[in-house]
């Protein structure tokens, strides 16, 4: 597949909106999209992209569900996907790593999403449009994106694997609980995906700058291999996609994330930096 940049901005997805290879999917809630929308994008349920099972909700669902999300997105090589949302761009970019785990990459986010698209006034419509599907049969999935839990678990006393916690400091130190323990996985640093966008700027990333520098103050290198993880791989699917955009080359997204690390008994847990079994 094409090697494209995980982001595209305002002004580029505006040139392209005429361009017959365009596939653009809007993420947002229903009754925003129905609202108004980019002209040509037509609407995906997130919870599409969700295997939705407890207590791990956020793996990935069933392969046969994975083709009928690329038989809808009809699926080829030349085929541009564009995903967007109206939250930040959380649920565009779990879209982008599901595409990147299809072993699709002609595919971006649009930076800011619909609060960047609506605050610069840009062009809308009511009218919904869906992409033209097409049978897709699908290869053997890239795991290049994918951490599981086993291989988490090999990789705990690895330097040259860093696990990013992109929840918030509570639910990193443990006083606060979404699964039955809290706390974050042994050597894991956190760093709140809330920071990492720009609220001043319609929602888009912070300046690579920014962004790299907040990396580095908490150890992350690009000669590592990053693993991001959250509650469920929605705020870490933002954080994988902000890691692409970095130029960080070897990242992998833990769809299991805290929900199913949270919730094994026999996975090794931190509350702050002492470690717990």
């Amino acid at each position: 597949m094409n090697d494209t940049s995980v982001i595209i901005s305002t002004a580029q997805l505006e040139d392209r909106l005429d361009d017959s290879r365009l596939c653009l999917v809007d993420l947002s809630k229903a009754e925003h999209f129905a609202e108004g929308h980019i002209p040509g994008a037509s609407h995906l349920d997130y919870a599409v992209l969700l295997d939705g099972s407890k207590p791990a909700p956020g793996r990935l669902p069933s392969r046969t569900r994975l083709e009928k999300l690329a038989s809808r997105l009809a699926l080829h090589e030349d085929r541009f996907v564009v995903a967007c949302d109206d939250e930040g761009s959380g649920r565009a970019a779990r879209l982008l790593w599901t595409l990147h785990v299809l072993g699709h990459r002609n595919c971006s986010v649009l930076d800011g999403g619909m609060t960047a698209w609506k605050g610069e006034g840009r062009r809308l419509t009511c009218e919904s449009a869906a992409c033209t599907g097409k049978s897709v049969q699908l290869g053997s999935l890239d795991q290049g994106p994918v951490a599981t839990r086993e291989f988490i678990l090999s990789h705990l006393e690895n330097e040259r694997v860093a696990l990013l916690d992109v929840r918030t400091p509570e639910e990193y130190a443990g006083t606060k609980r979404l699964s039955a323990r809290g706390g974050h996985i042994p050597g894991a640093v956190n760093l709140n995906w809330l920071e990492t966008i720009d609220h001043d700027n319609h929602l888009r990333l912070k300046p690579k700058g920014v962004l790299t520098r907040m990396l580095t103050e908490r150890g992350i290198r690009p000669a590592q291999e990053v693993i991001a993880y959250c509650q469920t791989h929605h705020r870490s699917a933002h954080a994988w996609m902000m890691l692409k955009f970095l130029g960080y080359h070897s990242v992998r997204g833990y769809a299991g994330s805290w929900s199913e690390w949270g919730n094994d008994p026999d996975t090794p847990v931190e509350l702050d930096t002492r470690k717990q079994s």
